[in-house]
């Protein structure tokens, strides 16, 4: 397994590429944002590592540069607090996981091996359910093959639920993986957005695919 990381720190470098090492994966480094991308970009790796207070380019832009040139590696991004504040800002820049500094190797290492393991086939990025259709690298929704405008928090929070199709998700699990579960968040943050989907999603049929579990959560059957 071939990983880039980009990363600026000397000191972060030298023990995550032998500790990366040790584990059996082929590790390359760029020590700046501009290289980071050009180097994700030219070149087949499994996954990237990549800070997000980089010189010479931004961590945001680059993820979003990899993005654009159609690579489609998970993404792990390394960040100090304050700097991903949601799992829906993570959605924005086109990632797939974040760690906050600092963190411990057992922690990363476990990171990029669950993302590893996560099926990179085209048919999985596709999400459907009846009628409706969400396109992950596209980040696109349509009901009906008409287009659906979702805001990055409504577009993340129907992913959650489609993922689990059939799983009634209590309030607070939507609010620890859809948001970051210590922010300062109203408590009818998951209605009002559960009704909103609802609204923006409502098709022919009357019957909600968001369905309510009363006094527990929500449901897509």
């Amino acid at each position: 397994m071939n990983l880039l990381i980009v990363e600026d720190d000397k000191e972060t470098l030298n023990f995550l590429k032998p500790s990366l090492k040790a584990e059996g994966f082929v590790v390359d480094i760029a020590e700046d944002g501009e290289a980071g991308s050009y180097k994700a970009k030219t070149n087949d790796y499994d996954l990237v590592i990549l800070d997000i207070g980089l010189p010479r380019k931004d961590g945001r832009q680059v993820c979003s540069e990899i993005r654009s040139a159609g690579k489609t590696m998970p993404i792990l991004i390394l960040s100090i607090k304050g700097e991903i504040e949601t799992k829906v800002d993570l959605l924005s820049i086109g990632a797939d996981d974040y760690i906050t500094k600092p963190y411990s190797y057992a922690e990363l290492a476990a990171r990029v091996k669950a993302l590893i393991r996560r099926p990179q086939k085209v048919e999985d990025e596709i999400l459907r359910v009846g009628d409706i259709e969400l396109n992950l690298p596209k980040r696109s929704v349509y009901r009906a093959g008409k287009k659906v405008h979702l805001a990055p928090k409504e577009f993340f929070l129907l992913e959650y639920l489609l993922r689990n199709r059939g799983r009634v998700l209590t309030r607070q699990t939507i609010l620890e993986h859809v948001w970051d579960m210590n922010a300062d968040l109203f408590t009818n943050t998951v209605e009002t957005h559960v009704t909103i989907l609802r609204r923006k999603l409502k098709g022919r049929n009357k019957n909600d695919f968001i369905r309510t579990v009363s006094g527990t959560g929500y449901v897509i059957d």
